[in-house]
């Protein structure tokens, strides 16, 4: 991380009545860093996000943008910009014309404007698009002009509220490659909110898992994926099996609470596991098979008393067909346990603010000025 991060929170804290949305948070994000902050709902992440972009001010604590205090400016003053999942482009506007707002509104000629706002939606691969209005445009397209308009202005740091989350899944997953495209080649800190955690492994550098207003875990995805450090991170980050205490003690013969993933089991047919002597393993039942393509996921209830999953990858040599009530083995190694911290507590969950706006008003209502 450089010296100077493009974003520095200190103590940050933001309160609504008695509930604390965001607590004592301190957080550095690296100039140039594709940052996630993952969560569910109510954990805190969008409130961090406002309070950075300047639409919420925070009860306590500091925020910096490349060394400077900016807490106490409004969002217009700060040197980044916003993109929404919901687009809030002028539907009466061209798309060429949306792009270029934020720069009229910051008194940009209108040559220059209508220049650079071109190469901003080239970046975006929508260079026969600009004179289109939003509504002749899919989805995937109206986001990418978002992306143009709030990168035309040429921020220190992009915020990316769930900006993908109105997308279907296929359309969501091709954004994904484009928006990582689009990071590197601006170069720029892009701080991303989400809630979907195969989205934050895509994308990110590093990740924040948030949980009741604080980190629950930092790092990056390969640390957040094989080696949670708490229940919380080892259930909301992928798929885990959870041993708590009891069974922790029965199967794994270890005292506390542990996880593993599905992929790091080995299942076995009755027949199979004569081989198993001297490694770890479990016995039980089968329960389901689904198929999912590349892998099948086999859903097993353990006699010790635990429903467990395992994943297996499908290829021409694998059995496919296995009778719901076979009776199975599983089986794992003992470096694949991730020895788990408890959960946070629980607390209530974040409120919901009210919409904000960044450059772009959400009314139609706003008049045009006259160009000049």
């Amino acid at each position: 991380m450089s010296e100077q991060p493009a974003i520095r929170l200190t103590g940050l804290t933001k309160r609504f009545g008695s509930v604390a949305a965001v607590d004592h948070l301190d957080l550095e994000i690296a100039a140039g860093e594709f940052f996630s902050m993952l969560g569910p709902s109510g954990s805190g992440k969008t409130t961090v996000l406002r309070c950075i972009a300047g639409f919420e001010q925070p009860t306590s604590g500091t925020i910096e943008l490349f060394g400077q205090d900016v807490t106490s400016k409004p969002a217009a003053a700060r040197d980044v910009n916003t993109v929404f999942q919901d687009y809030a482009l002028f539907p009466h506007m061209s798309v060429v014309d949306n792009v270029a707002y934020g720069l009229r509104v910051r008194g940009v000629k209108r040559s220059e404007r209508r220049r650079r706002a071109l190469d901003a939606l080239a970046s975006v691969r929508l260079e026969g698009f600009a004179d289109r209005k939003p509504a002749q445009l899919s989805g995937g397209q109206r986001q990418r002009v978002a992306l143009a308009r709030a990168t035309v202005v040429q921020p220190k740091a992009l915020l990316l509220d769930e900006p993908l989350g109105a997308l279907d899944l296929k359309l969501r997953q091709q954004m994904q490659v484009e928006l990582k495209q689009l990071q590197h080649e601006l170069g720029i800190a892009f701080v991303f909110v989400t809630h979907d955690q195969d989205e934050a492994l895509t994308l990110s550098d590093r990740i924040a898992v948030f949980n009741n207003g604080r980190i629950e875990q930092l790092g990056t995805p390969r640390e957040l994926y094989e080696h949670p450090v708490s229940r919380f991170v080892a259930d909301f980050v992928g798929t885990s099996n959870l041993f708590g205490p009891e069974h922790a003690w029965s199967i794994l013969a270890r005292r506390g609470e542990y996880s593993i993933r599905p992929e790091k089991l080995a299942l076995h047919t009755v027949g199979e596991a004569a081989d198993l002597a001297g490694t770890a393993s479990a016995a039980g039942t089968l329960v389901e098979s689904v198929y999912a393509g590349n892998s099948i996921r086999r859903v097993v209830d353990l006699d010790a008393g635990l429903r467990i999953s395992v994943l297996e990858r499908n290829d021409r040599t694998h059995r496919t067909e296995l009778d719901r009530g076979t009776r199975v083995h599983i089986s794992w190694n003992d470096d694949d346990l991730r020895e788990l911290a408890p959960a946070s507590p629980d607390s209530e969950p974040e409120p919901e603010p009210e919409p904000a706006t960044a450059d772009v008003p959400r009314s139609r209502g706003v008049e045009e000025r006259q160009d000049s």
